[in-house]
């Protein structure tokens, strides 16, 4: 999947599906699979890594699971997330940065957040590497936050999105994700602005959703915000699955002489 053809789906109508994910095995999967794009996100530093926030990781570990989501998902648009203050430093330090990101195989990269980043979006855009944007609850800000909040909920917050997202459309950006932000927003921002929209608890109205595949399979299971919906118990399956191995293992039973050699 190139961008003509995501951007072509979009103007068809048709609603588009990301998949945030972190490794070659799970992307192996969502390549066969009806999903339209792959998030490689920083919230790898939570999921993956245990972290409390996306904060701690950096530009060359969100390098590595983007190299080895592009091996598993050849056929899939794949956009890296740029890591916290990896986009904040001297023109020189960015591009290194989206750079590195790029030679992974990725098809685009996503960073948080307009205002101060203006010039650098432009020059991105300008040296050919398509830019999706990040606007409402933008994770890389959550001290300035004070929490994991919905954003834009009284008029002045709502606006300020809107004009942020018309100035990402205004510098070249192909996309923006909403996050957590009130449905009739989103509805607004749709209409007055001409981007491609994916929205993650941000209703119905978005071109496009995007969870994260662990949320959406169920592991680990008590995560349940409300913008997420649950396909699968897999953390049940998983360790109903551990559980019979390790009572076959007790038993006996595993190995049986038909797996030796």
């Amino acid at each position: 999947m190139n961008i003509n053809q995501l951007m072509a789906k979009s103007q068809q109508g048709d609603k588009l599906s990301m998949v945030t994910c972190y490794d070659h095995a799970s992307a192996r999967i969502i390549n066969q699979s009806e999903v339209d794009m792959i998030l490689v996100g920083d919230s790898a530093a939570m999921v993956m890594h245990g972290e409390t926030s996306t904060l701690p990781i950096d530009t060359a570990t969100m390098a590595l699971h983007t190299r080895a989501v592009v091996k598993g998902a050849p056929n899939k648009f794949i956009v890296a997330d740029m890591p916290f203050m990896s986009f904040r430093k001297s023109l020189d330090a960015n591009m290194q940065a989206v750079e590195q990101l790029m030679k992974t195989g990725a098809h685009a990269i996503k960073l948080e957040g307009v205002l101060g980043n203006e010039a650098l979006i432009k020059h991105i855009v300008q040296s050919g590497v398509p830019v999706m944007g990040h606007l409402g609850l933008t994770p890389q800000s959550i001290n300035q936050f004070g929490g994991f909040k919905v954003q834009g909920r009284d008029e002045a917050a709502a606006q300020a999105i809107i004009d942020q997202v018309k100035m990402l459309q205004e510098l070249g950006a192909f996309a923006v994700v909403l996050e957590c932000v009130p449905s009739a927003l989103t509805a607004r921002i749709v209409s007055e602005a001409d981007i491609m929209t994916i929205g993650i608890g941000a209703g119905p109205e978005t071109d496009g959703q995007v969870l994260v595949m662990h949320d959406l399979l169920g592991y680990p299971s008590d995560f349940q915000p409300k913008f997420v919906r649950q396909y699968l118990n897999t953390e049940a399956l998983f360790k109903q699955a551990f559980n019979a191995f390790a009572q076959d293992v007790k038993s006996g039973e595993f190995p049986s002489e038909e797996e030796g050699y």
